[in-house]
Order: structure tokens, then sequence, then C-alpha cells
């Protein structure tokens, strides 16, 4: 009887078994056990069958594996491994699972390998659609200790194909908590699914959480197109809030179609500045997204031209007006006409001065302040005012401008110093 040691034998199947559920990055486990014994002409034949998986040689690895002929444990617990790496080869996944049941029936398994090849069993039960298996053989591997972040996905997935939203949900915020607890970088794909089981609940709040954690690890200027559009879809949202939130997709250079122009211009008028609605369509020509030839645009500016000379002609006398006012609602409204002209300082004045003297919403004020302050280039002052929005309909968007602030105080930390040269 020729000997041969658990970790060789058992190192190949579970390199097998990583293909399906090894995390990116992740160490492989590797079998100890004691000396196992085979006949010679059982560990030949496997010899040869193992060489043809690892040849890609499927025929020639299914006629070697059909061949054998287990007369012990060991030996049938070895032929099921190689079934499973003939299924890992050919991609079958219902044989891969067989073969693990197959493993499963022997006593020769090392206990150490058992609670992730019933992981892999659960996985591969899900794959092929029985559920009921799948989560008992997660729930097995949980009772062996082994219960990684994947296997909580999995539950969710789980219950998403059983129509149960409610509990794929909490799996999945399950997940997201323990990956940040661990520190842990989360996958887009995982906000993503949060993101739609938020949307499908109607739980607009945690879309907007969502999206802005997101949105702080994935910040090009498409992410945030998505993210910014899908958020403005929420129901029932202030019209100055979805302005801020079109400034905001804006300010990133997020401007990628003729609807966001069209939008975002229909919005300024609608809110009354004509000045930026100007601006606004003359940029999307400028782009390329929208053309001289377009009606809804070209009556809009038409229409805004006129208005917008009006008012600014008419800033001076209202900013007087404002700084002698009892309360700050005309300042409010004056500091919000600077910033829709994108006179930023100007704006952070107003705003100080309509939160000194009250009477304004503060939610908004706070909000307005710190994106002009950001917009001024002062980040610190703009998160510090960004801070102060904790109810109320500007949490949301104050939120999103946060991330924003963060996003340009990173590039700016990042800026090389450039020192003169020596006179």
């Amino acid at each position: 009887m020729a000997k041969m040691r658990h970790s060789i034998l058992t190192c190949a199947l579970l390199a097998g078994a990583a293909v399906l559920a090894t995390p990116a990055g992740a160490k492989k486990p590797v079998a100890a056990g004691p000396v196992i014994e085979m006949s010679d002409s059982f560990r030949a034949a496997t010899q040869a069958a193992d060489s043809a998986i690892k040849a890609g040689d499927v025929s020639g690895a299914q006629a070697k594996i059909s061949g054998l002929m287990p007369v012990s444990d060991f030996e049938a617990y070895v032929a099921a491994g190689l079934r499973f790496e003939l299924a890992v080869l050919k991609v079958d996944r219902q044989a891969q699972r067989v073969a693990l049941n197959d493993m499963f029936k022997t006593s020769s398994v090392p206990k150490t390998d058992m609670p992730r090849l019933r992981y892999i069993a659960g996985y591969l039960s899900f794959i092929v659609g029985n559920y009921d298996d799948a989560t008992a053989q997660l729930d097995y591997a949980k009772t062996l200790g082994y219960d990684p972040i994947d296997a909580t996905m999995l539950r969710g997935d789980i219950a998403l194909r059983r129509n149960k939203a409610k509990d794929a949900r909490a799996f999945v915020q399950e997940a997201l908590a323990r990956q940040r607890t661990a520190g842990q970088p989360i996958p887009a794909a995982w906000y993503d699914r949060a993101i739609s089981m938020a949307y499908q609940a109607g739980d607009w709040s945690d879309v907007g959480a969502l999206y802005r954690e997101r949105l702080s690890h994935y910040d090009s200027a498409g992410e945030w197109r998505s993210a910014l559009a899908n958020y403005l879809s929420a129901p029932g949202m202030d019209p100055q809030v979805q302005l801020d939130l079109y400034r905001l997709q804006a300010a990133n250079g997020a401007m990628a179609s003729e609807r966001d122009y069209q939008a975002y211009a229909q919005l300024a008028d609608k809110t009354g500045y004509s000045a930026e609605t100007k601006a606004i369509i003359e940029a999307g020509r400028s782009a390329g997204k929208l053309t001289l030839t377009q009606a809804a645009t070209a009556q809009l500016l038409k229409s805004a031209t006129p208005k917008a000379a009006k008012e600014i002609a008419a800033l001076p006398a209202a900013a007087k007006k404002a700084a002698a006012a009892k309360d700050g609602s005309a300042a409010m409204t004056v500091g919000d006409t600077y910033f829709s002209l994108s006179q930023f300082p100007q704006a952070v004045e107003q705003y100080r001065l309509a939160l000194s003297k009250g009477g304004v919403d503060t939610g908004k004020a706070n909000a307005r302040l710190g994106v002009a302050l950001a917009r001024s280039g002062d980040l610190a002052g703009a998160k510090a005012a960004l801070a102060q929005v904790t109810t109320g309909n500007w949490v949301n968007d104050a939120g999103f401008w946060s991330v924003w602030v963060d996003q340009q105080s990173r590039k700016t930390a990042l800026k090389p110093v450039v020192v003169p040269p020596a006179s």
C-alpha cells in the first residue's frame, strides 16, 4: 500500500471549490490530517485522472474517473473529490453539488475542511434552485463556525428568490454592516443591491444615505449622474432641494444629456431664477447637448433673457432692503439670487445675515450657506455649515453636498506643493 497525505489529496479539491466561492485576495485553506493509505493501483488511477483534469482533457478525465473502483471510505472520498474537480472543469454546478454530497457520505472529509465545504454546498444548492437545502447547508456551516459575510449576502439572495423582500433586505443590510465593522470596502454591486431594495421599499432616506456612502468610494461623473438622477425621482421632493441637486450634478461635470440640461433649466425657471435658466441653456448648447432649434429650450431662453437682466439689476436695492429688514427672509431671497448667479461670496454674506436675523428655514439657510462656502473655496467652513442641517427636507441635500466637499478636500490635499525657483 502506498501512502499519501490528506493535504495533497484535498488541496486540489479546495482549489477547485475556490473558483466558486473564494473572495478575491482570500487565502485558500490548506488541509492537514493523518497519513492515509490507498492501494497502488487506485493511487495510480487517481493520479492519471488528476493529470487529465489539469490538462483540461474532459473526456480523458471522465473515462479515468469512471473507471475508479474505490474499496475504502477514503478512496470513496478521493473519487468524489475528483468528480467534483471534473464538474468544476465542465462548469456543471449540479454535478459539483452531487459530488460534494458523495464526499459528505464518507467519514474522510477533514474536520478543518467541512465548514467551508458545507458553505460551498449551500452556494451550489442555491445555484441549482434548491433553496431549502441551500439554507440548511449554510446553517450547518454556521454551526461549524463558518459564517462569512458572503454567506449573509447569499441568504439575502435566497430570500429574494423566495419573494421575501423584507427578509432579503435585512440580510443585505446585515452584510453591509458586517463589512463596515470589518473595515473592508463594500463592493459597488452590494450597494446597488441595497439601494434597489430600499427603492422598492420606498425608503428614500436610506436610498439617499446608501448613495452618499457609495459616492464616497465610487465618485466618477457617471456615478454622480446615476445617483442623483435616481434620487431625484423621489416623490414629493421640495423643488428647491431638487434644484440644488441639479446644481451638484453640474458641479461634478455630470450633465450628460439633453434631458439633464432641459430638466435643470425648466426647474430653475419654475423656481424663479431666470439668469440661471439662461446660463444653463447656454451651457447645454456649448456642450452640444442642446441645439438652437429645440423649441422648448429656445422659448425658455427667449422668456428668461429679459427677466434675467431685471433680476440682476434689482439686486443692489434688494440687498439694501434686506440689511434693514426685521428678519432674515429678505436676505435669504437675496442670497438665493446671488447663489443662482454663481456669485458665491455675496451669497455667503446674505445667508449669514439671514441666519443672524432669524425667521428663516435654518436647514435651507445652512445648506445653501455650506454650498456657497464650498464654491467659494472655504471647504472647512462649508463642512461645518452643512453639518448643522440635521432635520427636515434639506438633510439629504446637505448630505450629498458634504460628500462633494469631502472629495474636493481630498483633491486639494493631494495637490503637489509647487516650490518657486530660486531667484
